[in-house]
């Protein structure tokens, strides 16, 4: 079993830099994007962002915590819903589907207006925080940028992992924070920094480099991998000498694939047996398959089948 602290990314220390010298300068945009890949740390950052703006307006102690239960009167969230029985669901109060994350309606961005039209209770400015913006949709899209054109008594902050997907006219009105990838070195610190207890015969024919090789610089993806790790039954643990050769073993180790392990679980294997394979063969051929594998389970191929015909053509390309 791997535990790792939740709460303690990586600071981007460029970000910081930016970030306290805007909040020493009190010089406030209408809005900011913060940019980047996925499990970064935007959100967590834009959080005591916005934190450090209300405190220089309100010495209240517990502004942090209205922040995240979304009960300060003068912040607002704005995340991608589904529309479900004719009724908006909010995506944090419900799983998204592997196809569908979500979208930013007008509705929601109409809402700002009343918002924004009312007094602020406890700081200067409001806050409008908008989640995965990428992900509005055309006519919020065009509903925004009117109202970031118009002079308004709040800050925004967009944060997106999809920047090129943003309208041109809405980047131009803000000013752009981007987020970087982090490096391997500094990847391998975060681990070894919040690592709580780690199976040393593990961490011995690992050495974690599976999970940082495919994180793409993003801790919180290694945080999303090392949970699904943990979460796999001791039967594909156990059988991950990959190359798998046998048939009956494919057929085996098939069917607990596509019995107990859900979508994310099964994506997430493959990413890690495409290391494994990687590195014990330098196979381009057997990686093209493993990505394939991912194509058929997104088109909602029957996954058994899927999982049975690619290691199977794997089993016979490593003869």
């Amino acid at each position: 079993m791997i535990n790792i602290k939740n709460d303690n990314l990586l600071i981007n220390k460029e970000v910081n830099e930016n970030l306290e010298s805007i909040l020493k300068r009190k010089a406030f945009s209408n809005g900011y994007i913060f940019y980047g890949p996925e499990g970064i740390g935007k959100k967590q950052t834009s959080i005591v962002f916005i934190k450090e703006i209300f405190k220089k307006y309100s010495s209240n102690s517990n502004i942090e915590k209205k922040i995240i239960d979304h009960n300060h009167p003068d912040f607002l969230l704005i995340e991608p819903t589904y529309l479900l029985k004719g009724n908006l669901i909010n995506r944090s109060e419900a799983e998204p589907s592997k196809n569908n994350k979500g979208t930013i309606r007008i509705e929601q961005i109409r809402n700002l207006k009343t918002f924004l039209g009312q007094k602020s209770i406890e700081s200067e400015q409001k806050i409008v925080l908008i989640d995965d913006a990428h992900l509005l949709n055309e006519a919020a899209s065009n509903c925004l940028l009117k109202t970031l054109e118009e002079p308004a008594n709040g800050v925004f902050i967009l944060l997106t992992s999809r920047l090129n997907l943003l309208l041109d006219t809405i980047i131009s009105r803000c000013q752009l924070i981007r987020f970087k990838s982090f490096s391997y070195k500094q990847l391998e610190v975060f681990i070894r920094n919040n690592l709580e207890s780690l199976d040393l015969d593990f961490y011995k024919e690992l050495n974690l480099q599976s999970f940082i090789n495919s994180a793409n610089g993003s801790p919180g993806r290694i945080l999303k991998d090392i949970k699904l790790w943990n979460e796999l039954p001791n039967e594909i643990k156990e059988n991950l000498d990959f190359p798998l050769s046998d048939n009956l073993e494919i057929l085996k180790i098939t069917k607990i694939i596509s019995e107990e392990l859900d979508f994310d679980q099964q994506m997430f294997l493959i990413n890690f047996v495409q290391q494994k394979y990687w590195a014990k063969t330098k196979n381009r051929n057997i990686i093209k398959k493993l990505e394939n594998l991912k194509i058929y389970l997104k088109g909602f191929i029957q996954p058994r089948l899927a999982w049975e015909v690619t290691l199977l053509k794997i089993a016979i390309e490593d003869l």
